[in-house]
């Protein structure tokens, strides 16, 4: 594929990952069409033979195209010291499994690379409506659908009471409501996956996304926050620290997301709801 604007930097890396993003993405739909029998893992989550058959797809491709670098799957955890390389792959096969379980379009195989702790290389791909976020080396956020690629940008909503808030549509829970009181919002959706999510905030769709709990890991994030940042949104802990990828894979002190613009607000007024995480 040609990437809008040079195709320098990481534009090998990126190329790579979209291809075999795109290749799990056939293997999980038609995978989810046959018979599909699904297992529950440590913490209640269920995982299907699709999940791990997209994970030996990507894992495979990287350490083909790349044999010097880290991966860690959601499927094939590694050891945490990994995550002190260089250059480290972060991959969700699905992200949204219980979404592609109920035969939903909500979920999204993310393959992110992370260099010296930031993510550089992020793809969120969709294959049930062939619809794929990416960031190029040097010319922004975009997303491909239907063979048409269009930039993302964050909306420009300043004031956080009309932020649109996409939430949970597998793990909502009443701290949702709460944050809705507490910053006066009256607009929200509900997505399964976490990558789709902030896709959707990097695409001007919706503007804030909060996430109390301490269950999200770095290949939840990776790929997204890439996209994001590079549109123009911030992600956060919520007390408003930047994500940390070099020392361990959870993210204890729960997400916020935005457009940037709500984002100090947001977390000024949600420290106090939380201040047990700090």
């Amino acid at each position: 594929m040609s990437l809008p604007g040079e195709a320098g930097g990481w534009g090998r890396e990126l190329v790579r990952a979209m291809e075999l993003a795109r290749i799990a993405g056939l293997e999980v739909v038609r995978l989810r069409n046959g018979e599909l029998t699904v297992e529950m893992k440590p913490g209640d989550e269920p995982v299907t033979v699709a999940d791990r058959r997209a994970s030996e797809i990507i894992v495979g491709g990287l350490a083909s195209a790349f044999p010097d670098d880290a991966i860690i799957s959601e499927e094939l955890p590694s050891l945490g010291e990994t995550l002190a390389k260089h250059r480290v792959w972060l991959v969700d096969p699905i992200d949204g499994t219980k979404d592609f379980i109920r035969g939903g379009d909500g979920f999204a195989v993310m393959i992110g690379l992370a260099i010296d702790g930031v993510p550089a290389v992020g793809v969120v791909h969709q294959p049930t409506i062939d619809r794929t976020y990416f960031v190029t080396p040097d010319a922004g956020a975009y997303m491909q659908k239907a063979g048409e690629v269009t930039p993302l940008e964050v909306s420009k909503v300043a004031a956080a009471g009309e932020a649109r808030l996409v939430a949970s549509a597998s793990h909502r829970t009443a701290d949702i409501d709460r944050v809705k009181t507490e910053l006066g919002i009256r607009d929200e959706i509900n997505v399964g996956s976490v990558g789709v999510k902030l896709c959707l905030i990097a695409s001007g769709v919706r503007d804030l996304y909060v996430n109390p709990s301490a269950k999200t890991k770095a290949w939840d994030t990776c790929a997204p926050e890439a996209i994001l940042t590079a549109a123009g949104g911030r992600l956060s802990d919520l007390f408003g620290k930047a994500i940390e990828y070099r020392a361990e894979l959870a993210h204890r002190r729960g997400l916020v997301a935005s457009n940037g613009v709500v984002h100090g607000e947001v977390v000024a007024k949600l420290g106090s709801l939380f201040a047990l995480l700090a």
